[in-house]
């Protein structure tokens, strides 16, 4: 799943690309990808783009006051032409969800794999209007957001550390992958209690988020939509990476399997060498 640093790589590459272009069409290969109805897409249609920015792991094309907002979810991404195809989509004929032309002849498809549909798309005239815009939590990379306002969010929550930071209602972009990095420069466990971390745990948790996410922007800022993925691959350190050797202590790096997700983390750094049962709800095996 794309997450803030890949978002904010889209975002940025979508704000320089399309600078005083117009949207010429925007096409629909899947009926269900389009979450709003008023206005229609056709209300984009010949709007000079104004600007592209990201709200937690969405992405807002702004075209004149018309907002293009999408989500690519799970298994969404999107694919950049220099050079549009001039085919027409046709709903159901192909596994491009939507299509966005430019004046230029550039655009872009935003596409889906797997069966799961989850990819969004919204055209408003107000991002608060997509409703998982408007119940983001703040920005951990925001100005502002200082480590008083991030032990704010964690103080009396009686939820584990790595549910709460994947939570966008509490902490806007970060998911999967970079929960599990933060957690693991931080030295903390994913089962660890929210509130129950004292203000040295707080303190190295904040650091953690804010240098893991930082890197992981910079890492990202300048390069091709096609090669955003294996970036972000290769800047991971225990994520994604079971069986192989932790970065830091050399211990083998485990897992923790869910029904639609798993969990990496390694025992030596994390859990003072407990392995974590491979079990929904699991507790520190004893």
């Amino acid at each position: 799943m794309p997450e803030l640093p890949e978002v904010e790589a889209l975002a940025g590459f979508l704000q320089e690309r399309t600078r005083d272009l117009a949207i010429t069409s925007v096409e629909l290969g899947s009926i269900t990808v389009l979450k709003t109805y008023d206005p229609p897409p056709q209300a984009l249609h010949g709007l000079l783009v104004s600007g592209a920015r990201r709200w937690g792991k969405f992405i807002d094309l702004d075209a004149d006051g018309t907002h293009l907002i999408f989500h690519l979810a799970r298994a969404g991404w999107l694919r950049w032409s220099e050079q549009i195809p001039a085919t027409v989509l046709r709903p159901g004929k192909s596994p491009i969800a939507m299509r966005c032309r430019f004046s230029d002849g550039s655009g872009f498809d935003l596409t889906e794999a797997g069966t799961r549909k989850r990819l969004a798309a919204y055209v408003v005239g107000d991002p608060q209007l997509v409703p998982g815009i408007a119940s983001l939590g703040p920005d951990p990379l925001a100005d502002g957001f200082d480590e008083a306002a991030f032990a704010g969010l964690l103080e009396g929550q009686r939820t584990q550390i790595k549910g709460l930071l994947r939570h966008q209602s509490v902490l806007a972009g970060v998911g999967n992958a970079y929960s599990d990095e933060v957690l693991h420069a931080a030295k903390i466990s994913p089962y660890a209690v929210a509130g129950s971390l004292d203000a040295q745990t707080v303190s190295r948790l904040y650091a953690a988020l804010q240098s893991v996410l930082r890197q992981a922007v910079e890492a990202s800022t300048g390069k091709p939509a096609k090669d955003l993925k294996d970036a972000k691959r290769a800047g991971m350190r225990v994520h994604g990476r079971t069986g192989e050797k932790c970065p830091v202590c050399g211990d083998v790096v485990r897992e923790v399997s869910f029904a639609d997700r798993s969990l990496q983390y390694c025992a030596t750094c994390q859990t003072d060498g407990k392995v974590l049962a491979d079990r929904r709800m699991s507790r520190l095996l004893k």
